[in-house]
């Protein structure tokens, strides 16, 4: 989570409801040009739809919980339960990625901080939605959106993204393929705040290793791991 400042009601604005219309449809964007793939067209179409039909059960079954989630951030602490940052996606190119709010202040500015260990910002709510993830739940909307994928690199904020690309010389090439809610490096301890260079060298080694051995079955071995790393909560803050 990056960096707070200024109050709850200051950071928010209206836009924070305004879940599905506040970009252009993912299918009206126009790609860019003269760019390798590096996904065929039918392994991107099959991709795309294994994400529409997943996303969209998962919202169904968990629209209660999510709810619920809304609720007790609303009872906690000053502010609307959803909040939206920019995010480098696919090629680069910036998205407003929907969390639930789990920090007394939050803002979408240019200087950003990872949260930390202990960090006070976190609120009592926030503190236990970032132990298990739930607060990542909103970005199966993205997902629908065609902003992210289930599966694929963890966005970043833009600025993290130049900072990482400076360090790393083939850090853009994670981006050849969409975002995800979860990914290969996640499932392998490569989660949390990144302090050291040798931590975003290795995850930018897993997302890569990714992104050349994609095929559905690995997205549904990620998601299924996953699911035991949120449950024992490794790296999680």
């Amino acid at each position: 989570m990056e960096n707070m400042s200024g109050t709850a009601a200051s950071a928010y604005d209206e836009e924070s409801f305004d879940v599905l219309g506040d970009a252009e449809p993912a299918r009206a964007r126009r790609e860019p040009q003269g760019e390798a793939e590096a996904l065929s067209r039918e392994a991107r179409a099959a991709k795309r739809t294994f994400d529409i039909l997943v996303a969209g059960a998962a919202l169904v079954t968990l629209a209660p919980l999510m709810a619920a989630i809304a609720l007790a951030i609303r009872l906690d602490s000053p502010g609307p339960p959803l909040f939206r940052q920019t995010r480098g996606g696919r090629r680069g190119r910036p998205f407003r990625m929907f969390k639930f709010r789990t920090m007394y202040r939050t803002e979408d500015g240019v200087e950003v901080e990872q949260a930390r260990p202990g960090d006070r910002r976190i609120t009592r709510v926030g503190a236990f939605l970032r132990r298990t993830s739930l607060d990542e739940l909103p970005q199966l909307l993205n997902v629908l959106r065609g902003d992210m994928s289930l599966v694929g690199p963890r966005p970043h904020a833009l600025k993290h993204d130049r900072d990482f690309a400076a360090q790393v010389e083939d850090y853009a090439l994670r981006q050849q393929v969409a975002a995800g809610v979860t990914g290969w490096a996640q499932v392998h301890g490569a989660r949390g705040p990144t302090q050291t260079e040798d931590q975003i060298r290795r995850r930018v080694e897993l997302d890569l290793w990714y992104v050349r051995n994609w095929s559905l079955g690995l997205d549904i071995t990620i998601l299924l791991r996953t699911t035991a790393v949120v449950i024992q909560g490794h790296n999680a803050i």
